[in-house]
């Protein structure tokens, strides 16, 4: 199973796209559901991507945490759900990095959004596929102006996150 998650981590977001375009397509085993060319493909798109990063780093962030933190918490009379309650707060700053790479991950994201989404304007065109369109259409000014948009957005969440943490040297 490790493997198979850490083979996803790399997996490139074009395939991803191919995969789910595949699958939502007319004549794919969901293309009854009319998803493709729409912001819920790109959503499906995007999960599945950033899926596999949260899942790694999170189980990468449990395991780092001090068995006696467990083992504490179940002496104490803690059920399971309060005891996997103490063991995230315990990693809950690592967990929160994870968040965030995944995040980093769909907000960087181009290939299967314009695979699955089309780049229609007003319906599936996202901050990265019109980036992509304005540089090849030579409107470079534009390109850029986005892109500082992109990096301001990605700013304030990471900003915000430290916050949430209760870490003031954001």
């Amino acid at each position: 199973m490790l493997v198979l998650l850490n083979t996803a981590l790399a997996f490139p977001t074009v395939v991803i796209g191919l995969i789910i375009y595949g699958l939502l397509a007319r004549r794919g085993p969901l293309g009854a559901l009319g998803l493709l060319f729409t912001w819920q493909a790109i959503v499906v798109a995007e999960v599945i991507l950033a899926l596999p990063i949260a899942t790694a780093l999170s189980a990468a962030a449990v395991q780092a945490v001090d068995p006696r933190v467990r083992r504490t918490a179940l002496t104490l009379g803690a059920g399971t759900l309060r005891t996997a309650w103490a063991v995230a707060r315990e990693a809950r700053f690592t967990l929160a990095a994870a968040v965030v790479v995944a995040f980093g991950r769909v907000l960087s994201e181009v290939g299967a959004a314009l695979i699955v989404g089309g780049n229609i304007r007003h319906e599936t065109r996202t901050l990265t596929t019109a980036i992509t369109l304005a540089t090849s259409q030579g409107n470079f000014s534009l390109a850029v102006g986005l892109g500082l948009v992109l990096l301001a957005l990605a700013l304030t969440v990471n900003v915000l996150i430290q916050l949430l943490q209760g870490r003031g040297d954001a």
